[in-house]
């Protein structure tokens, strides 16, 4: 019997410290339109990501093509709950990253086009470590929406 609650106790703290672990995420993404959904903005054509993670170093270039043209650009951060600061077209903005049981949240405050503009971004590794779900959600004065974007490394 005590053997049983020994054996338990070990396999819940191994369980727990598997689901608190922070997944890495560094590699080449790419956007799956198909399992990706923009809300009210059009779906770029094309997104990328380049990530290179060294805990508690985050660095992340983007490319994306769409109606709208190309855009580049790439942000440093730190997932330690420090601010991070990054300019993207000619906007600062400022990033606060912490981990929530694996799950990285990023809160970014920026204002575009004279619009203040909160984004909240939760990203989400699969178990493969061969898709990254990010759920985006931006909050202005104009409203809220949502995105859901599914990358994969190819």
């Amino acid at each position: 019997m005590r053997r049983g609650i020994i054996t338990a106790i070990v396999a819940l703290s191994l369980l727990t410290g598997a689901a608190l672990a922070k997944p890495n995420f560094s590699g080449d993404w790419k956007m799956n339109a198909s399992k990706s959904s923009f809300g009210e903005f059009p779906a770029p054509s094309s997104l990328t990501m380049k990530v290179g993670h060294d805990e508690p170093n985050l660095k992340v270039s983007t490319a994306m093509s769409g109606e709208f043209g190309e855009f580049t650009w790439e942000a440093a951060y730190t997932t330690d709950g420090r601010e991070c600061t990054n300019t993207m077209r000619d906007s600062e903005s400022k990033s606060v990253l912490k981990w929530e049981a694996g799950i990285l949240l990023i809160t970014t405050k920026a204002s575009f086009g004279g619009t203040g503009m909160t984004i909240s971004d939760k990203w989400v590794l699969a178990g493969d470590g061969k898709t990254l779900m990010i759920e985006r959600n931006f909050s202005s004065s104009q409203g809220d929406m949502v995105q859901k974007i599914a990358m994969e490394k190819p």
